[in-house]
């Protein structure tokens, strides 16, 4: 056993070979290092082989590898539907025991909790520790209407830790029906990880499911047929008992049900086929509807799978669906006339009674907006509005199953009729709100809040707040005035209270979200701020709406007397009012004012009467231009074919904007205003896989009156409307079917010619819409000779719809599938083989899993004795890799290597200084310093010698050396005499100079020295 908690490993061994280099490297150096002396020598050796080796280790990717023998258990919890919430918590409670029995603290064993349904989650991350006394469980927020394996056990492999040997523990009644854990398993088993599965036992003595309606794929109008009701008894032992209980099949087409069957029916075990004779008189949307309800709820484990349904939809003629408000019935009723006569059938509906789902709308190949508003009503009680579904439900039919859509004006229309900022404005050809300055379409709303005493009254007056300046246009004016501790205060624009929402639209909402109002003591202040910000304002019209409990004190006669004075309306909310006198008094400033009054006992219905309030401001988008004016047609287009060019006079429109686009065409447009992009009367374009359109005048009710008796009216409208119109014409031998298998709806078209010959290498474009409304992607690819085929994922209950548009210009075939419940709730059985499937995946070095006893009502202790901490599985090893430190260490001993090589150093003085640190030799030490002392007087007497000859050689005159020698010029000898007494040469002295001899006398006391 290595003293070392870790061993070497190497990413590339094969390098290694390079270290045989080395004895190379000896006899190299040994003969080269000759002249550093034995010890240098061996030591430059040394660092060399030291170098090489680290450098080599570096280049095979040396490792530094541990071995540990702790282990880690992740527990995958089954939190699926399909398992009774009392066996999750016994799944806890199991899990819990078993930790607590097996854990092996000393080696710090770990685990962890993972929870699965349709995705995974991580309840306790794997800790060393026991896992705590949980009541429940927390982690799994999202869907459990699926059993997803594969992602639970992806999710608990990432979140175990590497350096420790791991095993799952899965406890599941298999029913897997999303993702393929089986594949996923064999992937772990490589990792060296281990699988164990505690098997849920499902305990229901038998199960009625109803698995499908069967539908022809064929219906035609007036044609009877046969539908198959499909259910299913059976037990998990096989050997299900009959089972009595009721079975209804119903009927639902455009909101309306209608019972087909109801009988007491006996279950025999096994599959049961009830035949439904039936026959389909009209063209439209049907969905049948299945459900059976046991006799006893002991025939039954489930409920969610007792019903099923189906869908089908039965083409006819055009048809057209036309949508006006309740007040105003009748107004079209001559446009639906003429509808009628160009054989388009019509179908009206109020705006107070619209469609459900967008199965209804299957039904039609074109729904008219005919002048309604967004929100209608006059009371609180009445009023009712489009919700954000039913607007969704309207631009998703259109684009992405085909049908058309128009608007028709009126003075509740468009931007006039609260459809500003709805996903209807983004599907038109036009905008709804002006930006052009030059019209003076403006509006001014304040609003004052107080409604802090009703329930969760500041999270409503947020809400509404938001959904009165969602309304209003670009140009508008806003302002919101609430009471603070300091009194009343405008939430923005300071002393004025009103901004321009264009260019503060964000802004606005955004405070709106920080607002906190406060219990207003009176509405005097804060009215006369609101007339005084109102007044300042550049608006056409002018409005206010309070909303309040009316407990504070009454306005004074002369602020009502000055909203008069400035034509500013106010309506009035009363929310959570204390008696009569407080709405009494909310009552009177309305009706002051000119004004309307509102009663509400449920905040919910607050956002509709603001977005109706809110509509006050946007009447200057009614255009009604003294003496009328005569629309032209200044954009050829097919729908127009046969209509004169200027159209009869119109009284008055919508304004709108023109779409900055090359596919919105505007085809009609009057003369006034004077900016073109605000005037137009009739836009269409492409909008998805439908058309729609705007026409801003009426119908003939009021505005274009004239038209009633203009001999193109028919063919105008006629044109306008098929033009719009899903293509109805003949499928031909094309047929589309639907069936849902392992999750995902499969589309197959069949397509065949006239003569019964294949259609091959058709371009199919299809789109599918899922209960959400939200397009699913959906790609049609030929199969077989004449065959096209497609899928996509059902991961939810509900209606999905099919729009399949086989080639350019021919008629759509549309279908639709509806899921009733989850797979999930399909099958109620343990799925035995891949449970054992899942254990007996043998992990790489270690052994196969093991399943374990069931999990019954309660842990038995034979599941709790199961020990999943065990051995039988690879050790865990931990690697880290090493070569950037050894090749630092190579460095630095090359360092070393050029240091011992270049550099000489004596280490005699070590021994000496040892001597005589410890008292020995001192005798010798006596006589060398003796011998220093007369080495050190021998130098003295030499530098006084040489002083001396330095003195003795020296030159001194005794008269001034710059004055000339006296000459006897009598004397014959005088010139001889001068010459001779010319200056004196100094003496050399003979023999080696000062350095010469001070340089001797030091190589002569290291070689006595030496020699001792």
């Amino acid at each position: 056993m290595t003293m070392l908690p870790f061993r070497l490993g190497f990413d590339h061994p094969g390098y290694l070979w390079l270290l045989l280099a080395l004895p190379l490297l000896w006899w190299i150096g040994y003969a080269s290092l000759a002249s550093l002396g034995s010890l240098r020598r061996w030591m430059a050796l040394l660092l060399r082989t030291v170098v090489w080796t680290t450098l080599v280790l570096a280049i095979a990717g040396v490792q530094l590898v541990w071995v540990s023998d702790r282990v880690t258990v992740m527990y995958l919890l089954d939190q699926s539907e399909s398992i009774p919430v009392a066996k999750r918590q016994v799944m806890l409670d199991y899990v819990i025991r078993n930790v607590r029995r097996h854990r092996d603290e000393a080696r710090k064993d770990r685990a962890g909790i993972v929870v699965f349904g349709r995705d995974a989650a991580i309840e306790i991350p794997p800790y060393d520790d026991y896992i705590p006394q949980l009541r429940r469980l927390e982690s799994l927020g999202g869907r459990t209407d699926a059993t997803n394996l594969e992602s639970a056990i992806n999710l608990a492999k990432a979140s175990m830790p590497e350096d420790t040997t791991r095993r799952l523990v899965i406890v599941t009644d298999g029913n897997e029906n999303i993702g393929q854990a089986k594949s996923l398993a064999a992937r772990v088993a490589d990792s060296g990880i281990g699988i164990d599965v505690v098997p849920v036992v499902l305990e229901s003595s038998s199960e009625v499911l109803v698995e499908k309606i069967d539908l022809p794929n064929n219906i035609r109008k007036g044609q009877p047929f046969e539908a198959r009701v499909v259910l299913n008894n059976y037990s998990e032992s096989g050997s299900s008992a009959p089972v009595r209980g009721k079975l209804r099949v119903k009927q639902s087409v455009g909101g309306e049900d209608t019972l087909l069957l109801e009988e007491t029916i006996t279950l025999d075990p096994g599959k049961n086929v009830f035949p439904l004779r039936h026959q389909i008189e009209q063209p439209a949307a049907y969905i049948y509807d299945a459900e059976f309800v046991p006799a006893t709820e002991d025939d039954d484990g489930l409920r969610q799978n007792n019903s099923a349904t189906a869908y089908t939809y039965v083409r006819g003629k055009g048809r057209v669906l036309l949508i006006e408000e309740r007040s105003r019935m009748g107004d079209f009723d001559l446009l639906v006339q003429t509808l009628r006569d160009a054989n388009i059938e019509v179908v009206t509906q109020a705006s107070d009674e619209l469609f459900g789902s967008l199965a209804e709308l299957q039904a039609y190949d074109a729904v008219i907006l005919a002048g309604v508003p967004r929100v209608s009503g006059e009371s609180s009680d009445l009023i009712t509005s489009f919700t954000d579904a039913q607007i969704e439900m309207l631009v998703s039919n259109t684009q992405q199953l085909g049908a058309g859509l128009l608007m028709i004006g009126g003075p509740e229309s468009f931007g006039a009729g609260g459809w500003t900022g709805t996903k209807i404005e983004d599907a038109m050809p036009v905008d709804f709100k002006i930006k052009n300055t030059k019209i003076q379409a403006v509006g001014a709303l304040a609003l004052i809040m107080h409604a802090s005493e009703m329930a969760e009254g500041n999270h409503w007056q947020k809400v509404i707040a938001k959904a009165a300046i969602e309304q209003l246009g670009p140009s508008d004016y806003a302002g919101v005035l609430h009471w603070t501790m300091r009194g009343d205060s405008w939430m923005w624009g300071g002393r004025n209270g009103l901004l321009e929402v264009g260019p503060n639209r964000k802004a606005m909402l955004a405070a709106l979200g920080r607002m906190s109002p406060g219990d207003m003591p009176q509405f005097d202040p804060a009215m006369r701020m609101a007339v005084a910000g109102l007044a300042r304002t550049p608006a056409s019209v002018k409005h206010s709406i309070i909303i309040s409990d009316g407990d504070p004190t009454d306005p004074s006669p002369a602020t009502i007397k000055s909203f008069k004075d400035n034509n500013i309306t106010i309506s009035t909310v009363a929310v959570a009012s204390h008696g009569l006198t407080e709405s009494r008094r909310l009552q009177q400033i309305a009706q002051a004012t000119g004004g309307k009054y509102y009663a509400v006992a449920n905040g919910r219905a607050l956002p509709r009467i603001f977005q109706r309030e809110a509509r006050r401001v946007s009447r200057p988008l009614v255009y009604e231009p003294p003496g009328g004016a005569l629309p032209e047609v200044i954009f050829p287009h097919p729908m127009l074919d046969g209509v004169d060019r200027v159209l009869p006079n119109i009284s008055g429109f919508v304004l709108t904007q023109a779409k900055d686009s090359p596919l919105a065409q505007v085809l009609i447009q009057s003369p006034k205003p004077d900016a073109p992009e605000n005037a137009t009367i009739l836009a269409v374009w492409t909008y998805g896989l439908g058309r729609t359109a705007v026409l801003t005048t009426d119908s003939g009710t009021k505005w274009a009156s004239e038209w009633t008796g203009w001999a193109g009216y028919d063919k105008f409208y006629s044109q306008l409307v098929r033009w719009l119109m899903r293509p109805t014409g003949d499928t031909g031998k094309f047929t589309i079917a639907t069936q849902v298998r392992d999750g995902q709806v499969q589309v197959v078209v069949n397509a065949l010619s006239q003569d019964d010959s294949f259609l091959n290498f058709l371009d199919m474009n299809a789109t599918a819409l899922g209960p959400d409304l939200k397009p699913i992607p959906l790609r049609m690819r030929q199969s077989a000779p004449g065959r096209y085929v497609g899928e996509f994922p059902a991961d939810g209950s509900g209606s999905y719809f099919v729009n399949v548009i086989p080639g350019p210009g021919a008629a759509p075939l549309t279908t639709g599938v509806t899921v009733p419940y989850s797979d999930e709730f399909r099958v109620r059985e343990t799925n035995q083989a891949l449970i054992e499937s899942l254990a007996s995946t043998t992990p790489r070095g270690g052994q196969a899993g093991q399943v374990t006893v069931p999990l019954g009502t309660q842990p038995s202790e034979d599941l709790i004795n199961s020990d999943p901490f065990r051995g039988g599985l690879p050790l865990a090893r931990s690697i880290r890799d090493a070569w950037p430190w050894f090749v630092l260490a190579g460095c630095c001993m090359f360092l070393g290597d050029v240091f011992v090589r270049r550099v000489s150093i004596r280490f005699d003085w070590i021994g000496k200084k040892l001597k005589a640190l410890g008292g020995k030799d001192s005798q010798k030490d006596a006589a060398v310093t003796a011998r220093l002392d007369a080495l050190r007087k021998n130098k003295d007497s030499v530098d006084a010698s040489l002083q001396k000859r330095r003195a003795s050689v020296r030159f001194e005159p005794s008269q001034d050396s710059n004055a000339a020698p006296e000459i006897d010029l009598g004397s014959p000898s005088a010139p001889n005499a001068a010459k001779s007494a010319g200056p004196a040469k100094p003496e050399i002295p003979d023999g080696p100079s000062y350095t010469e001899r001070l340089l001797e006398a030091k190589r002569k006391a290291k070689k006595d020295q030496s020699k001792e």
